[in-house]
């Protein structure tokens, strides 16, 4: 009779342990998913700032081009186009 009620307890712990470890490993996966998945949102997120000052800065370099441009055009007696105004693509149509 003890070492029925020993095995019965010990049948117990064993369920209990073995249940413990299954939750155990499907919350490590949900973690595991959810830490992939912020790592990934960051690493496009760090992307997405880096594309955006690069845009910044090759837009400030364009402008200070065409502001020297500008500046060379006046010195030598030419007149500067307007912003944006068509230069023509070599033919008429």
């Amino acid at each position: 009779m003890v070492l029925g009620a020993f095995v019965g307890k010990a049948a117990s712990l064993v369920v209990t342990g073995l249940a413990g470890a299954v939750a155990f490993e499907g919350v490590k996966k949900v973690v595991t998913r959810d830490a992939v998945r912020g790592t990934a949102v960051g690493v496009t997120a760090l992307g997405l700032r880096g594309a955006r000052a690069a845009e910044t800065g090759a837009e400030k370099a364009r402008l200070a081009t065409a502001d020297i441009v500008a500046e060379a055009r006046e010195r030598i007696g030419e007149q500067a186009p307007a912003p944006g105004a068509a230069t023509g693509h070599g033919h008429s149509h």
